[in-house]
């Protein structure tokens, strides 16, 4: 039998379960903080890794969700270009106070409140991504498709 999750994993399980999503969180016994740690401990390519970035609103203090390919640096220029409006990378208590998940473990679903969201072309050149699922230890498979359906995100090009 294997251990229970951890509360905030708990959450992005239930989030799943609930919008009928059938994959599953695992925790892992290393830490998935950054895309290579996480491509390193799952045994996947670091490309494979989608990264949730929030960014926020410089004008509104609107969050933004970014879903970005793991070596992939947001361009936040671009981001603003498409979103209307400047933007900057938020810091750990927006964060924390947007989706109630802490940096590094961010997953593209179950947040506080939602996030317009916008997801990295380059993820859809991969059949199985991995997104982090609530802690810096968690995460779980999915696809594409099912990540825009999730997030009602926009693919875009983040560079």
């Amino acid at each position: 039998m294997s251990e229970p999750l951890s509360p905030s994993a708990q959450k992005v399980q239930v989030a799943l379960t609930t919008l009928g999503f059938p994959y599953e969180v695992i925790e892992l016994p290393h830490t998935t903080r950054t895309a290579a740690e996480a491509a390193q401990a799952i045994g996947c390519k670091v490309e494979q890794i989608a990264k949730s970035l929030v960014f926020r609103g410089t004008q509104t203090n609107r969050p933004i969700l970014v879903i970005a390919s793991g070596p992939n640096r947001v361009n936040e220029k671009t981001i603003g270009e498409i979103f209307s409006e400047p933007v900057k990378i938020a810091d750990a208590d927006f964060v924390r106070d947007k989706t109630s998940f802490a940096i590094g473990g961010v997953p593209p679903l179950g947040h506080r409140e939602k996030l317009e969201t916008f997801i990295d072309e380059d993820l859809l050149q991969h059949e199985e991504i991995w997104a982090a699922a609530g802690n810096p230890k968690a995460v779980f498979k999915l696809n594409c498709d099912d990540l825009k359906k999730m997030t009602g995100g926009r693919v875009v090009p983040i560079k």
